[in-house]
C-alpha cells in the first residue's frame, strides 16, 4: 500500500491510496477502514509491507494489525525500491490516467479510478505477469492452488 498525490483543477490537494481508494486525506481511520473491506473481499495478509509514513506508523493503524495477526513491514526511509511493486503501479497510475486529465472534484477523481481500476485488472495484459490480466492470473493461481499435487 502507498500514497500518491496530486491537486484538483480548483487547487485542493488530493492522494490516492493505492490499494486504491481516493479522498481529500486519509487518516488512519479511513485507512483501516479501507484495509477492514479489502480483507472482506479478498481475504486477510499475513504482512503489509509499507513506507513509514504518518498513516502508517500510528498507533491505531498498529494496534489494527495486532487485533488481526496481521504484520507491518516497514520499509528503510528513503528506501521506495524495497517497496518496488506499489511504486511501480503508483507510475503506471501516473502515467495511464491521473496525469492526463484535471477532475473538478473528488467524485469525479473516485469515479474515473474506480472505471480505470477496473480496466486494469481485467482488460489490461500485465507483462509483468506474463502478458495475462491480473483477474486471469488470480483464476490461475486459485486453479492451481485447488489442484491435488501428484506423487
Amino acid at each position: 500500500m502507498d500514497f500518491m498525490h496530486d491537486q484538483l483543477s480548483d487547487g485542493r490537494r488530493c492522494c490516492l491510496f493505492n490499494v486504491i481508494d481516493t479522498d481529500l486525506s486519509l487518516p488512519a481511520e479511513r485507512v483501516i477502514r479501507s484495509l477492514n473491506q479489502i480483507i472482506e473481499w479478498r481475504g486477510k495478509p499475513k504482512a503489509i509491507r509499507c513506507d513509514n509514513g504518518p498513516e502508517y506508523i500510528s498507533d491505531k493503524l498498529a494496534s489494527w494489525a495486532q487485533e488481526n495477526s496481521i504484520e507491518l513491514s516497514f520499509i528503510q526511509p528513503g528506501k521506495p525500491q524495497q517497496n518496488a511493486y506499489i511504486e511501480r503501479f503508483n507510475r503506471t497510475v501516473r502515467y495511464d490516467w491521473l496525469s492526463h486529465y484535471l477532475y473538478k472534484d473528488i467524485k469525479a477523481l473516485q469515479d474515473k479510478a474506480t472505471h480505470w481500476l477496473w480496466t486494469y485488472n481485467n482488460e489490461r495484459p500485465n507483462m509483468g505477469i506474463g502478458g495475462i490480466t491480473p483477474i486471469q492470473k488470480r483464476r490461475l493461481t486459485q486453479t492451481l492452488k485447488s489442484t491435488p499435487e501428484l506423487h
